[in-house]
């Protein structure tokens, strides 16, 4: 008797041109349209995708939006400059000028302040943005131990619990003198704060 079961089906796969598109195309709306004026559909024909192809990716505009935002910060990458001073310097710059760009500001502030009313967008931004980018706090520990500049730390809690502080007070202050402040995160202030951030490291 001939078996009637087939194969599984594994689905059309993933565009990474598309997906691209589309990620660009939402951060381009949201600077044009603002988040509240922002559609999946706007979207989607800036795109020059079909909305179904949207919504098989994405289960709403929150995920979409985090996403867009998310692939900009990807974008960072720690420097070897030498030292742990030059190398922090190298990354709050790159930092400040993603935060520079209009869609980078744009699309931030606003997956920020809707995340205040919705939980389950704060975790997607934990875990798309926050948590990706604490890589770059680990590789500049790791460098920098290996230097010699800062010393090892052998209580993996201790040193997960001072990773995450490290990368609060950088993002935090970026953010605030960048987005808030509306000040420029240029050479000299990246320097200033970099010496201050320094001084706390050699306390840990």
């Amino acid at each position: 008797m001939q078996s009637r079961t087939s194969a599984p089906r594994t689905g059309r796969p993933r565009s990474a041109a598309a997906d691209a598109a589309i990620l660009d195309a939402t951060r381009a709306a949201l600077v044009e349209l603002g988040w509240s004026k922002l559609t999946l559909g706007d979207v989607a024909t800036r795109a020059g995708v079909a909305k179904t192809t949207l919504y098989r990716r994405w289960a709403g505009k929150n995920e979409l939006v985090v996403d867009a935002v998310a692939v900009l910060f990807d974008e960072l990458e720690l420097p070897d400059r030498g030292s742990l001073a030059a190398d922090i310097e190298g990354v709050v710059l790159q930092f400040a000028a993603i935060l520079g760009r209009p869609e980078a500001k744009t699309a931030l502030m606003a997956v920020v302040a809707e995340s205040t009313r919705d939980e389950p967008l704060r975790e997607r931004i934990r875990t798309s943005i926050v948590d990706r980018q604490k890589r770059l706090v680990l590789q500049g520990r790791a460098r920098a131990q290996a230097r010699g500049e800062l010393p090892p730390e052998e209580d993996p809690e201790s040193a997960a619990r001072t990773a995450g502080l490290i990368f609060d007070v950088v993002a935090g202050a970026v953010v605030h003198r960048t987005l808030v402040s509306a000040e420029p995160a240029d050479e000299e202030w990246v320097r200033s704060f970099t010496r201050l951030l320094l001084l706390g490291l050699t306390d840990f």
